[in-house]
């Protein structure tokens, strides 16, 4: 989950011994209100993004490191399905680096590491409605991102900011005809 929020290697291995360590730390605080997991991951997700501030990166477009989990490089592949299973990843890597820091973990964590809405919202503090619109953005700027035959630069800007700088529709209303009205 780390790598995928952080998008870097370094960032990404150093938010998760972070996580590691408060989760271990945390432990005796730990009241069982909620699934451990879900505690855990709220723990590591906030680890992850302090790292990330603290260190004052942001994930930026463009590819990822080029390892794979198993340490292995994409050059080293003997097989077409390999090769294409890494480069998929990779695509899916480089955009979700290109989703704002609150759509990217929503997805993350509903996509990849399979939490419910509910857990979600334990997760991130915000309603479930919240998480809903969250993972739906995300989902809906992914697609875009990942599909090469509708991609246009001025279209990576959220969508509210594409609403906000189309002009509104202007309406016109003409004066009634004096011949037409009694």
């Amino acid at each position: 989950m780390c790598r995928r929020l952080a998008s870097n290697e370094a960032d990404a291995l150093d938010a998760t011994q972070e996580a590691l360590l408060a989760i271990v730390r945390g432990l005796p605080r730990f009241d069982g209100r909620a699934a451990f997991s879900t505690w855990a991951y709220r723990v590591a997700t906030n680890a992850c993004l302090d790292e990330l501030r603290r260190r004052g990166r942001r994930p930026r477009p463009g590819l990822p490191d080029q390892e794979d989990a198993s340490g292995g490089r994409p050059d080293e592949a003997t097989g077409d399905d390999w090769a294409d299973a890494v480069a998929d990843r990779m695509a899916v890597d480089a955009a979700l680096a290109r989703l704002p820091e609150e759509f990217r973990v929503a997805v993350v964590l509903r996509d990849l590491c399979d939490l419910d809405y509910a857990d979600i919202a334990d997760v991130l503090g915000i309603p479930p409605g919240t998480v809903r619109s969250r993972i739906a953005r995300g989902r809906a700027q992914l697609g875009h991102l990942l599909d090469p035959g509708n991609h246009d630069a001025a279209d990576d800007r959220p969508t509210a900011a594409r609403a906000a700088r189309r002009p509104a529709p202007r309406r016109t209303t003409t004066p009634p005809d004096p011949r037409t009205t009694p």
